[in-house]
């Protein structure tokens, strides 16, 4: 799982039943240095579905690849990201 920002939306045209419910956010993960605020972003954003009503600005944790697909067990879905956790608070030591 990686900590990201959501810095927009995706608005569809069509889309799956399979996935309806949802929504599609766009999310700039962060390094642990860009969490502390040390550093900027560094690594491409990612388009992740959400189903936890998150806000542009919110801190959510998106797991990606296979284990994104799981909420949806045993329906197939093209989905390779998933907001997973929307995050109060991050302390890193």
């Amino acid at each position: 799982m990686r900590v990201g920002e959501v810095i927009g939306t995706v608005t569809l045209a069509h889309r799956l039943e399979n996935i309806a419910g949802g929504r599609f956010m766009i999310v700039q993960p962060r390094s642990a240095a860009a969490i502390k605020g040390e550093a900027g972003a560094t690594a491409e954003p990612v388009v992740a579905y959400d189903e936890l009503s998150t806000a542009v600005g919110s801190v959510v944790g998106i797991s990606e690849g296979r284990e994104a697909a799981m909420p949806f067990h045993p329906r197939l879905v093209p989905v390779d990201a998933y907001c997973a956790a929307i995050i109060d608070e991050v302390q890193i030591q």
